[in-house]
């Protein structure tokens, strides 16, 4: 089911990019999906296992901003508001944020559709933990710096940044999307300072 999910996602992502639109995609497959996590290929409907098992080694005081990229239907971002996290998630979808609202009608979570390029100034170093999963991956790679530099600016000083991706070494083929992230790329955030 998983490698049906991934050619349809991946058919709608190359169809945006073709057309000079490649953050595009996610509203319409988030659109397509109409709330049915079958559709979109990392709705496990469940926190990330690698955030639970990040969390659960690293006593953060409650009451830290926290800010979730590229929300989705919400677990991640739920699973940081229970642990005591005032919780800002963003997703460039509206149909995501919608769905995340249905799914979670009394969440203290606040959620907004958002384009990470064109996110409010005042998230600017606001924040003390910024979890990023899986988002730089399914963006092209020219892409990458500035977006790593975008979300590198949300962390308040003496905050931290969790980035969850796949890996590669440089030179081994790329495969087709998600693209993993090379030890380069993670270092963009290194050169932000993080």
């Amino acid at each position: 089911m998983k490698k049906v999910q991934r050619a349809i996602a991946r058919q709608i992502a190359n169809k945006q990019l073709q057309s000079g639109d490649p953050p595009g995609w996610f509203e319409e497959l988030y659109s397509l999906a109409g709330g049915n996590a079958s559709i979109i290929p990392w709705a496990d409907l469940a926190p990330n296992p690698n955030l639970i098992d990040w969390l659960n080694r690293h006593a953060i005081t409650s009451r830290s901003r926290a800010l979730k990229i590229g929300s989705g239907p919400g677990d991640d971002a739920e699973e940081l508001a229970r642990r005591g996290f005032e919780t800002t998630a963003f997703d460039i979808s509206g149909s995501a944020i919608a769905w995340s609202g249905r799914r979670f009608p009394e969440s203290p979570v606040s959620y907004i559709a958002a384009e990470l390029f064109s996110s409010p100034k005042e998230w600017l170093g606001r924040f003390d933990l910024v979890v990023e999963s899986y988002t730089l991956e399914v963006l092209p790679p020219n892409l990458r710096p500035d977006a790593a530099r975008r979300i590198a600016s949300f962390t308040a000083a003496g905050g931290m940044l969790l980035v969850i991706a796949r890996g590669s070494e440089p030179g081994e083929d790329e495969g087709k999307m998600p693209w993993p992230l090379t030890k380069n790329e993670l270092s963009l955030f290194e050169a932000e300072g993080l």
